[in-house]
């Protein structure tokens, strides 16, 4: 993803994430023992078609441990997502620690080529069962 050139927001694109879920089975390092799926829908209420083209992510953990994601496409895709569709998908990430927060932004472009980009919304990760403090 070219870093030239800014990125707009587009009125009508927006990101929701659908679902956490602890991966109890998942097979994990044991300095990032903890293991949790994420459902995310990027949705186009706009009136033109967009086309992902990157991501850029933080993870950051509780112990400080923070990890940055950039990259093309979604998933290994690019989606376009006509306008009224939404694209949706689920990934995962690794972890050490009672929490982890995430957020980050989509880089797109419109049918014109305009730069488009989306903010994915803040989340917390939290282990099950997690002490104090880390509830939410």
């Amino acid at each position: 993803m070219s870093a030239e050139g800014a990125h707009h927001e587009l009125k009508g694109l927006h990101v929701s994430v659908d679902d956490l879920v602890y991966q109890t089975q998942a097979v994990t390092p044991p300095d990032r023992p903890h293991c949790f799926a994420y459902y995310i829908s990027i949705h186009n209420d706009s009136d033109r078609p967009v086309t992902i083209k990157g991501r850029k992510w933080v993870v950051r953990s509780e112990t400080g441990d923070t990890v940055a994601v950039e990259g093309d496409g979604v998933v290994g895709q690019f989606p376009t997502i006509q306008p009224g569709a939404r694209f949706t998908y689920n990934s995962y990430h690794l972890f050490q620690g009672r929490y982890a927060v995430a957020e980050g932004s989509y880089l797109g472009a419109d049918e014109e080529g305009r730069r488009v980009q989306v903010r994915i919304p803040r989340f917390k990760m939290v282990v099950p069962g997690a002490a104090s403090g880390a509830d939410s």
